[in-house]
This record gives structure tokens, C-alpha cells and sequence, in this order.
């Protein structure tokens, strides 16, 4: 079963990271138009280097350690808590929700495995 979340949590922050940076243009038509987009990128890069990561433990079939948990877990904790804060701020699109949902279960699953 912990293969199968770091293989969602993998592709999934893989392509989410890799959107702003391949076509800006329609993830700020999804997410709400930015100020900063450098910051936005760098974020994009930081999620598809987690991502590789994640998918880089599960293709070598090595066991989940802490580490491994952690990237995941806490990577996914970290994005959940700035999605409420800040939609809640209204600094970024409500849209976020559906990541702060997402990221939610991905915790979840985190905790059921490993737990």
C-alpha cells in the first residue's frame, strides 16, 4: 500500500510542479492571477524535485523510512497548512481548497501506512 501513495503523491506533485513551468498561462488561469512568479516557479520546481524523489524511493523498492516519510508526509502537511491560511487570507484562489483536499488524503494515507 505505501507504494501505491508514493506513487500518487509522486506523479501528482511531479506534474503540479512542472504546470507553472511548462505553461504559465493556464495554471494562473486555474489558480488565480499572481504577483510573484518567480516565487510561484520556484515553488513548482521545489514540488517537482519532491516528487521525483518520491517516485525515485518507490522504482528502487526501497523500504519507507523516515526519511521518506517525512518528505511526503511533512511536504504535504506543509502545502495543506498554507492552503487554509491563505485562502482563509484571501491571498490566493479558493481553488486551493481542492489541493488543501488533496493534500489532506495524501496525509491520510501517510498515517494508515505507516501508522
Amino acid at each position: 500500500m505505501s507504494e501505491t501513495v508514493l506513487w500518487t503523491q509522486g506523479i501528482y506533485f511531479l506534474v503540479t510542479g512542472v504546470w507553472p513551468l511548462m505553461h504559465y498561462g493556464s495554471f494562473e488561469t486555474v489558480t488565480g492571477h499572481k504577483t510573484d512568479v518567480w516565487l510561484v516557479k520556484t515553488v513548482g520546481i521545489l514540488l517537482a524535485v519532491t516528487g521525483a524523489t518520491l517516485l525515485n524511493a518507490v522504482m528502487d523498492r526501497r523500504p519507507v523510512d523516515a526519511f521518506t516519510f517525512t518528505i511526503g508526509a511533512g511536504t504535504a502537511l506543509g502545502l495543506l497548512t498554507i492552503d487554509i491560511i491563505y485562502v482563509v487570507k484571501k491571498v490566493i484562489s479558493k481553488i486551493y481548497l481542492l489541493d488543501a483536499c488533496i493534500q489532506l488524503l495524501l496525509i491520510a494515507l501517510w498515517c494508515i501506512n505507516i501508522f
